[in-house]
C-alpha cells in the first residue's frame, strides 16, 4: 500500500527501500532533513533546550526497572551481546536520560528547569510498516526531556514547549492541530498530540466546530458527538498524521531512578519531568503528503533541498547562444547570502526545456528559472516559475536578484 508522499519520494529518487520499514535517505532528502533539524534547533534553543546525543543501544536493566521491558512487548528490537547482556534499540529514551541525570550527583534547584534533547534514529518493530516514512521501523525523531522543581514549573515548561511546536509548524506553513491524547505506554498525567489533518492519517480525531476543543478518539467517550468543553458544539470526525507528541510525566521515572535536586533548604527532592517528541522524517513525508499534487512535490519553503533550479536552453536550439547566461546567473545568485549552496544548474541540455521543467516540478524546487527566447532580447528577461503558487513572471537579472534575495532560508 502506498500514499502520495511515498510515491512521490520514490519517483523523485528521494528515498530507496532497504527492507520493510527501512529506507535509504538520498542526498536531497538529507538536505531537507538537515534544514528541518536546524529549524528545530532554533526553536528548542529559544526555550533553553540543550542538545545531547545518547546511545541507540539501551540497557535492558534500565528498561526492566521502569517495567517497560515487558510492557512494550514485541515493539522493542531486542538483542544480546557476546557476553549475554541484553539490550534494546531505543524507541525512546526516558530511562536513559533520567538515569543520566541521576548519575550527576548534586543538582541545585537553581539549575532547573533543565531541558535536554537529541535528534537521533529510533527503532520500533512495527507489525505492518507502511506509507513510506510515515510509519517505519527505523526513523529520525527529536526527543526532549525536561526536569523541573515543581508541578507548577513543569506545567510552565510544558506550555513553553507546546508554544515552540506551534511556532515551528507555523514557520513550515503546516496547519497542525493540538489534540488531547492518551499517555499510552510512556505514561504520565497529561498528553497532547500535534496532528496534521490528512485523509491518509491513521489517527481519528474529534474536533469541535464551535470552540477550540480537539481530541484523539482514544480519549473521547465512544459514540459521543457533543463537545465536552463548550457543551453546544458538535464533534466532527477527521483523520490526522501525528507529527508531534508531548507528555507531562510527573515523577514516574525520576522516582524510579532517584533523579533528584536539592531545594532551597538543601533537601533532596524528586524532579518533575516532561517529554516531548517530534517525528523528523515523518514531518518531511507528512508535509509532502498535504502540500503536494499527485505528480509534483511541494516542500515547505524552508525545507526545499534547493531553492532555485536554472534551466539553460536546449543544445541546438535558437536560444543556445545565450546559454552562457545560465552560468553567469548561477554565480550571481550564489553570491546572495541566503542562496549560498541553494542553486542547481540543470545542465542536461540534450533534453528539452519541457522535459527538464517536468523534472523540476516533480522535485519541488520553489523557483525554476528558464533561459529561453526572452533572454535573447536586447534587455534580457528570465522566465521565473514560482512552484508554490504556480505563478510565472518575466524579470530582468536585477529584478530576479531582488526577488530571490528575499527568500528565507535556514
Amino acid at each position: 500500500m502506498t500514499c502520495r508522499s511515498q510515491k512521490l519520494m520514490l519517483q523523485g529518487g528521494l528515498i530507496h527501500p532497504s527492507s520493510p520499514g527501512c529506507y535509504c535517505y538520498l542526498p536531497a532528502t538529507v538536505r531537507a532533513m538537515e534544514k528541518l533539524v536546524r529549524v528545530i534547533d532554533q526553536e528548542m534553543h529559544a526555550i533553553g533546550g540543550q542538545k545531547l546525543d545518547m546511545p541507540s543501544l539501551c540497557s535492558a536493566e534500565l528498561w526492566r526497572r521502569s517495567e517497560r521491558w515487558s510492557l512494550m512487548g514485541n515493539e522493542l528490537f531486542r538483542l544480546q551481546d557476546r557476553h549475554g547482556a541484553e539490550f534494546c534499540l531505543g524507541p525512546t529514551h526516558e530511562e536513559a536520560v533520567t538515569d543520566l541525570l541521576a548519575s550527576q550527583g548534586t543538582l541545585s534547584y537553581r539549575q532547573l528547569p533543565l531541558l535536554l534533547y537529541q535528534v537521533t534514529r529510533k527503532f520500533r518493530d512495527e507489525p505492518k510498516p507502511r506509507f513510506g516514512l510515515l510509519r517505519g521501523r527505523e526513523f529520525y525523531m527529536k526527543d526532549m526531556y525536561s526536569f523541573d522543581a515543581s508541578e507548577e514549573a513543569a506545567h510552565q515548561t510544558y506550555q513553553a514547549v507546546c508554544q515552540a511546536y506551534d511556532r515551528l509548524f507555523h514557520r513550515l506553513g503546516l496547519r497542525c492541530v493540538k489534540v488531547q491524547a492518551d499517555t499510552g505506554n510512556i505514561g504520565g498525567k497529561l498528553s497532547h498530540e500535534f496532528q496534521l489533518p490528512a485523509d491518509v492519517g491513521e489517527d481519528t480525531l474529534m474536533i469541535c466546530g464551535n470552540c477550540d476543543f480537539s481530541a484523539n478518539t482514544e480519549t473521547v467517550e465512544p459514540g459521543r458527538t457533543d463537545c465536552p468543553q463548550c457543551h453546544s458544539g458538535v464533534l466532527i470526525e477527521s483523520k490526522g498524521i501525528e507529527v508531534g507528541h508531548t507528555f507531562y510525566l510527573g515523577t514516574k521515572y525520576s522516582t524510579i531512578f532517584n533523579a533528584t535536586y536539592y531545594n532551597a533548604q538543601n533537601k533532596p527532592v524528586v524532579a518533575e519531568m516532561g517529554c516531548f517528541g517530534l517525528g523528523v522524517t515523518r514531518i518531511l513525508a507528512a508535509a509532502i503528503e498535504v502540500l503536494s499534487s499527485e505528480d509534483a512535490i511541494r516542500w515547505p519553503g524552508l525545507l526545499a533541498p534547493y531553492q532555485v533550479c536554472i534551466l539553460p536552453p536546449k543544445r541546438g536550439s535558437k536560444a543556445e547562444d545565450v546559454g552562457s547566461l545560465a552560468e553567469d546567473l548561477c554565480c550571481g545568485l550564489e553570491e546572495l547570502p541566503n542562496l549560498k549552496g541553494e542553486v542547481v544548474l540543470d545542465d542536461r541540455t540534450q533534453l528539452t526545456i519541457g522535459k527538464r521543467l517536468k523534472d523540476a516540478s516533480r522535485l519541488g524546487y520553489p523557483y525554476v528559472i528558464v533561459i529561453g527566447q526572452s533572454a535573447m532580447e536586447e534587455q534580457p528577461q528570465f522566465e521565473v516559475r514560482c512552484q508554490q503558487n504556480e505563478e510565472t513572471m518575466f524579470l530582468s537579472k536585477e529584478g530576479l536578484l531582488d526577488l530571490l534575495g528575499q527568500v528565507e532560508t535556514v
